[in-house]
Parts: C-alpha cells; structure tokens; sequence
C-alpha cells in the first residue's frame, strides 16, 4: 500500500438460488482468485449467499438459519485471506428482516451493515421482505461473540490510517439521502456496493453514470459488484455488472460473462488531497463507531495504467472537443482583453516555433469574433545570431497566408552594440548573450505597440513557465499571455489539431513543418545552418516534465511516487535513471523559478493545473525544494 495505492476488487460469483453452503464455496473460490491479485477490499453481489431472486423463500426460516451458517463457514475459511471482504445475506434481527453486507476479516465477522433505502417499485418488492435500516447502533450475537449492527459503521485498516471503508447496498446509491455521504463526512475514503439490479435496455449507462458520479461528487473510491449468473431468469436477467471509479473516473468495469473478478487500484492519499485542496467535506462523525481490521502493508504490483500525456484524452474523439474548448478559451480570453482596452491592434513576436505559431492562431481567431481584421495583426519576426532559414521562413509564410501584417525588425546590430555597452565579449555565448536578445526582442516588441496603440501577446506557455525557462523581463513578459495556461505538450496538439481542421493547404503545410522542427529558443548561432540550441537538450523531455507538473499540481503527490507512476507511464521510452534526473531537475527549477511565475501577466486558464499566482499556485518565491529533493536522493535504481 506504499503511496496510499491499494488493491481492490469486485466479485461475481456463479450461484444457485436458495442453496446458501454451495453459495458460500463459490463465494470462496473468487475470494482466493481476489486474493491472488493481491486484493486488500473485496466486494461480493448483494444477498450473494442466499441469491437477490429467492423472493418469498427469504421468509423461511430455515434459509436464514442456513445463511447464518454459511457466513460463519465463510468467515473461517477466509481467515488466512489479507482483506476485509463483504458478502450479502438476509438477518433476521428481532420482529425485522433486513438485507445486510456481512464484512468479514480474519476469520471474524466485523460488521452488519444493512440496507437504507430498500426499493419497491416496478419488478423491485424489496420491502415485502425487508425493513430499512434504522437509526443507532445495536450489537447482535453470532456464534460466541457480538457483532456491531447499523448503517453508521465505518471500517479502518490498522496499517494505514487513510484507508476508511464505507459501505450502502444496492438501491442506496439512488437515495436522495445517498447513505455514501454521511460515510464520506464521518471520513470513509471507500465507499463498497455490493448490488443486484436485473438488466433492461439503459441500465448498465445508469449504474455507471451513478456511480462515478457518486465518486467524483464524494471524492472516493467507488467498488460495486452486481449479481449475475445463477440468479433466477424467471422474470430478469442478471449480468453482474462490476464497477471500480475514482473521484470521477471510471477505473475499470466487467460483467460476468466477462470475467468473475475486477481488480484495480485507488489511490486513498489522491483522494484525500482532493478533499483538503476542495476544503468543503466537514468534519462529522454523526454518531458512527469505527471498527478495525488488518491487512498487510504491503505494496502491490499497479493494475491502473497511467498516460504518459495526462493533459490530453486518449480518447481521439474526446480529444479533438477538448482541444476546441481550449482554443475557443485562449481565443475569447483575449477577445475579452482586447474589447474591454478598446485594442484593435496585436503584436506578435513570430519566430516559426511552437508557441508563437498557437498565440498567432489564437489571435487571429480572437480577431475573427470581434469582427476586426486581420492586417491589423502585427508579427514582428526580429532575425539575430541564432535565426535559422527554416523557422524565418516559417513565420513569414504562415503570417501572410494568415492575413496578418509581417513587419522585420534585426536585431543583430543592436544587440552587438548593447554588448558594447555593458562590456559582454560577443563570442562568450553565456546567459548574457542570450538573455539580452531576449530582452531587445520584448523592448521592439513593446515599443511597436506603443507605436500602434496595439497589445502584446505573450507566446510563453505553461511549461516554460513551471521551469523558469524564460527570460526574466524578456519573453516573461507580454500584455496578456493566451498561452499562459497550456502546457507545452498540448500547445503541440493544438496546432496540430488546427491544421488537421484547417481547409487552407498552404497554411496546413506551414503548420506540419512547425510542428516537426525541433524546439528551441534560437539564441546560440546555427551549426552548417541547423538549430544548434535544442530546448530539451537542456532542460530535459517536455512530456515528462508536463507529467511531473500535472501530478504535483492537481493531485500534490511526492516525489518519489511521481518517480513510480512516471516509471510505469515511460517504461518503453525513458529508463529509470532518466527519469529520475530529470525529475530532480523540475523540483529544483520548480522552486527556484517561482519569483517569475509571482509577476506573471494576465492570460487564461484552460484545465485543471495552473501556475498563475492570482489562481492556482500561490506559492512563496523563495520556498526551498530541499525534502522534495531529498525523498529523490533516497531512491535506489
């Protein structure tokens, strides 16, 4: 369970109806198979020993008795199994019938916990058997000892304090008082299901929908497991549909013709950092009692695959919507900015790499809404010592098929004689030959606005930002930054994206040629005329980088857990030692560059992570990295 990641596990077990001892040997067969996967909470169907369709047989007594029998056979075989386990049956508890989730570990029963809001409506008759489950808490005798019994009833690992199980069954995921939440308030991470709903056209699209809505609104892990084969036919059909979500993403689902288990990983620390960060779950205990159960601290092999792009859906269709969002974001964030100034003019510093080419199309599509034309786009392209034929070209192809006015400024002379000024020999290619080209381009670009009564769009994007890789008073700064909020990896999508939808051929080749030139700044002379300064030479991949940056920020997870999952995500395509350099390298970037991020310009924020210092990272300029460093020097490859 190392990084709070546990193994759980929904399972479908084949029964026969109203047979609770052969019921309870299946039951143990897909408990062995769970715990072979390591699972540490395991789910069975609702009134899995006896069967959901037994109907009026739930009234005879010799059914409940043999029940009764069945779970204390099952508790004892399973009393070697590492997990906390829950199996549905009928309890009689005075002059009531209740259907209950028994939670069984180490050979004990731990826990009744019956049903809250019983159905009965349409084929569903629950309270021609069942009562619902009351208020307080009894304790009830079975075999030797007593059992807590109530709907207010937590379970807790004695390894890992995180780990707070909660459980409603079936039909209380449909409440309007969801038993789930009083959970969740009292400080259930899990929240387990164990359900039996017949199939009908649209149903499995309803449990699902329910149920990672329940953990996305909850901030949990949500484990149902349904009833399937061997229940009745006589009236419905069961497919034991089994679902695993986490605050709102669907981890995995099967049903019964599939395959009897589902296993997969939640991450309890992710959703507790999701609480605090929400700072709206209240600390309640509502009068629960919490009831301990062990399992072994061990880690588990990962089931849950991570993308090595987590700012861009995998899903080619679910892509392509959300990179049009984020373009209409980029575009009316300025279109907003340049109305409300009453700007008709933009300055650009076009240099025919990534991020000047997407605030470019930004641009013009801002301009398009606002009904102003296109020549009164500026793009300054300002050639010096590291300008290449390529990228030049580039931005003076794409400028004109864009309708945008090119205007060229060269900076060489300038900048040499700045050298002369602050006495900088020219051929001592340091910091300070390429930060004062840097600064002479914002200057012009500046300038020109002044002289246009125009903006300056700011080009540096979100990645650039989180590493300090830009030029303080250089290209930091601009009048409003449309790229502010994406991360280089999407910035690659978008434009992408624009010329996969664009109907000018022109511009489309423009913009593939972009996208495959190498990434660089462009400050350092060419080699035999090539782009002798690779970005990611230096700094290192901006895929891994942009990964690092999205679980730090949105989830705040340490370093050596990034390392893990960042080691599963690249596994094909960086070695360990790799990674691991260059995670050291963002945690020490990330810090140190923090007092650029704290006077950035304003510009718009497109997802779920943003370094703005008016929005999502306010964070001291000189905070030190040295723990987050530390944990990675510990790490033994």
């Amino acid at each position: 369970m190392q990084h709070g990641f546990v193994k759980v596990a929904a399972a479908t077990p084949r029964i026969k109806v109203a047979n609770p001892q052969f019921n309870a040997e299946r039951a143990l067969d897909v408990i062995g198979k769970c715990a072979d996967r390591k699972a540490k909470i395991i789910v069975l169907p609702e009134l899995s020993l006896t069967g959901v369709t037994s109907n009026d047989l739930f009234l005879q007594d010799i059914l409940i008795k043999e029940s009764k029998n069945a779970l204390q056979w099952l508790a004892a075989e399973t009393a070697q199994v590492d997990a906390l386990i829950f199996v549905g049956l009928p309890w009689k508890k005075g002059n009531r019938l209740y259907n209950v989730a028994a939670a069984l570990n180490r050979g004990k029963v731990l826990a009744l916990i019956p049903q809250t809001q019983v159905p009965n409506y349409g084929d569903r008759d629950g309270l021609r058997y069942f009562a619902p489950a009351e208020e307080g808490l009894e304790y009830v005798p079975f075999f030797g000892y007593e059992i807590p019994f109530g709907n207010k009833i937590l379970l807790q690992a004695d390894t890992l304090e995180e780990l707070v199980v909660g459980c409603e069954i079936g039909e209380d995921l449909f409440a309007v008082k969801q038993p789930a939440q009083e959970h969740v308030l009292a400080g259930a991470a899990i929240i387990v299901n164990p359900s039996a709903s017949g199939e009908m056209v649209g149903a499995d699209e309803y449990r699902r929908s329910a149920a990672v809505t329940a953990s996305k609104r909850l901030a949990a892990g949500y484990l149902m497991s349904g009833a399937g084969e061997g229940e009745s036919t006589q009236d419905l059909v069961f497919f034991g549909h089994k679902i695993i979500a986490e605050n709102g993403n669907l981890l995995g689902e099967k049903f019964d013709f599939e395959e009897e288990i589902l296993c997969q990983d939640l991450d309890v620390f992710r959703l507790m950092h999701e609480r605090v960060r929400k700072n709206i779950f209240e600390n309640c205990d509502r009068n629960y009692i919490t009831v301990k159960f062990h399992v072994e601290a061990e880690d588990c092999i990962l089931d849950r695959k991570f993308s090595p792009m987590p700012f861009i859906p995998q899903n080619e269709e679910e892509r392509n919507v959300r990179l049009a969002n984020i373009f209409k974001i980029q575009a009316s964030g300025l279109k907003k900015r340049l109305a409300h100034t009453n700007c008709g003019h933009a300055i650009i510093g076009i240099s025919g790499g990534l991020d000047s080419t997407l605030a470019l199309l930004v641009t013009a599509k801002a301009f398009d809404m606002l009904g102003i034309p296109r020549n009164q786009i500026r793009c300054v392209t300002m050639p010096c010592f590291g300008t290449t034929d390529r990228t030049y070209d580039n931005a003076c192809n794409m400028t004109h098929a864009l309708g945008a006015v090119l205007e060229e400024v060269d900076i060489k002379e300038s900048v040499s004689l700045h050298f002369r000024d602050i006495k900088h020999d020219k051929d001592n290619h340091n910091v300070t030959y390429e930060n004062s080209q840097a600064r002479e381009r914002t200057q012009v670009l500046m300038d020109i606005a002044n002289r246009e009564n125009g903006m300056v769009i700011g080009t540096g994007d979100m990645s650039e930002l989180a590493l300090g890789w830009a030029t303080y008073n250089g290209d930091h700064m601009s009048m409003y930054g449309v790229n502010a909020g994406v991360p280089k990896t999407l910035v690659r999508y978008l434009v992408k994206y624009y010329a996969d939808t664009c109907q000018e051929e022109e511009l489309k080749s423009i913009l593939l040629d972009v996208l495959d030139t190498p990434v660089s700044p462009e400050l350092l002379p060419p080699v035999d005329g090539v782009i002798a300064q690779k970005t990611e030479d230096l700094v290192g991949p901006y895929e891994l980088h942009d990964f690092f940056l999205y679980y730090m920020l949105r989830f705040g997870y340490e370093p050596a857990k990034i390392y893990r999952i960042a080691v599963e995500a690249f596994e094909t395509q960086y070695e360990k030692a790799i990674v691991l350099k260059w995670l050291k390298t963002f945690c020490r970037r990330f810090f140190t560059q923090q007092f650029k991020r704290s006077c950035l310009p304003d510009g718009p924020k497109v997802g779920s992570v943003s370094v703005s210092p008016r929005g999502d990272l306010r964070m001291p300029s000189d905070a030190v990295a040295d723990i987050w460093l530390k944990q990675l020097d510990k790490i033994e490859i």
